[in-house]
């Protein structure tokens, strides 16, 4: 069995559509032993529509979203640290990232106020590991999946997300953060892969670090 550095209770894998932080998520978790936090975005009845046409679909495809990222918060600050630790793809505070991206003024000011009523005190992640990977890859792998309603999905939004996504890292300084560059990683069918990220995981000793294996 796998086994993560004892201060890592709570981990989180991030990054854009098609970076693959759900895979290395569940992975990470079914290796160690750990409890898998995962979003489950085909529980969400509004995502087909949002691809079709995100102007209409847009509020109520975050509202939904927020309310099951909020749900599965309240989840993990019931859970129990000292008896098994959790993996996670997500953090709540990037939520707010998804907003700005697609939502309109009136919209996203209605978010705003939404968000800052509900949003509870969230445990800070002991790591977070950011994926990162080209829009063409972004692209490839989305398409390689085969979710009928990400067919529509552009190559600009993907883009714009992972601009997002590298401003909002840039910034986040709540946990330690890994940068993994998984251009030319496959951690799930690649098990050297997966072991060397495990090796620069239990290597790090500062709070913003990279992984980067070059083709």
């Amino acid at each position: 069995m796998t086994v993560l550095p004892e201060k890592c209770r709570y981990v989180v894998v991030e990054g854009p559509i098609g970076a693959g932080k759900t895979s290395l998520a569940r992975l990470l978790a079914e290796r160690s032993g750990s409890a898998a936090l995962l979003e489950d975005p085909g529980a969400n009845p509004f995502l087909p529509g949002f691809y079709q046409d995100s102007a209409r679909y847009a509020l109520p495809t975050q509202l939904f979203f927020l309310f099951q990222r909020l749900n599965h918060v309240r989840e993990l600050s019931q859970a129990d640290f000292f008896r098994r630790a959790t993996i996670a793809d997500f953090i709540l505070d990037k939520d707010p990232l998804f907003a700005r991206l697609t939502l309109n003024d009136d919209e996203l000011r209605l978010y705003q106020q939404i968000y800052a009523q509900l949003k509870p005190q969230a445990a800070t992640p002991d790591l977070v590991i950011y994926l990162q990977a080209s829009t063409e890859t972004l692209i490839e792998r989305v398409r390689r999946r085969g979710v009928s309603y990400e067919r529509t999905m552009s190559e600009e939004y993907l883009l714009r997300l992972a601009e997002s996504y590298a401003r909002f890292f840039y910034q986040y300084d709540a946990a330690p953060v890994l940068i993994v560059n998984s251009e030319h990683l496959n951690f799930v069918d690649s098990p050297r892969d997966f072991d060397l990220l495990l090796e620069r995981i239990n290597a790090m000793r500062g709070t913003r670090e990279f992984f980067n294996l070059g083709a």
